[in-house]
């Protein structure tokens, strides 16, 4: 049962995926994204990488999916039409930077290669000394809240702050109204 739901998933995400990419409704654009977000986090703990689900969960299908929310409560409902039915600088830009990854992967040591550079330093010494130094059973848990708890500290404040500025951005615009053709700002009674 459980080799199901794997394959399962990600019928799931590329169904989703396909339906955010034919939708012009923005509403259902950014519900759409966040259960990809929550379905990609039921992948991640099929991986045993339950830190990393919850990030996904609480940042991808939480936060993002609020400050979407709030960004559409300012914009159109609907996507615009493009005027080119296919935008060539775009795709060009796109098929350059994806060959230069594809090219940057040819000096990668293959998938679980004993001779590969990280397996030979630093990850021995994690998986012997990790848990007896930060009484974390989870390998990947004692890495990120311990070892790199500054850098994961500084990855939360750096996502703190982003929120706060998109909060700041929304509020200030919201106080502000269009001004119409005689010089009044829209939905304001001078004389009171």
């Amino acid at each position: 049962m459980s080799a199901l739901i794997g394959p399962i998933l990600l019928a799931f995400l590329i169904a989703v995926a396909l339906a955010i990419l034919n939708l012009r409704n923005l509403f259902a654009v950014v519900m759409l994204s966040g259960i990809f977000s929550f379905l990609m986090a039921g992948v991640f703990v099929i991986l045993d990488a339950v830190d990393v689900a919850f990030t996904e969960a609480a940042v991808g299908a939480g936060i993002s999916t609020v400050l979407m929310l709030g960004t559409l409560a300012l914009t159109a409902a609907r996507e615009k039409l493009p005027r080119k039915r296919l935008p060539i600088l775009p795709l060009l830009v796109v098929l350059a930077v994806g060959g230069v990854l594809i090219y940057g992967t040819f000096d990668m040591p293959a998938i679980g290669d004993p001779n590969a550079p990280v397996h030979q330093h630093m990850a021995p010494r994690f998986i012997e000394q990790g848990p007896i130094e930060t009484g974390v059973p989870n390998m990947v848990t004692s890495v990120l809240a311990s070892y790199r708890g500054y850098d994961t500290m500084g990855e939360t404040a750096v996502i703190f702050t982003a929120a706060i500025g998109v909060l700041l951005m929304i509020g200030r615009r919201r106080k502000r109204k269009p001004e119409t053709a005689t010089g009044k700002r829209e939905g304001r009674d001078d004389a009171v």
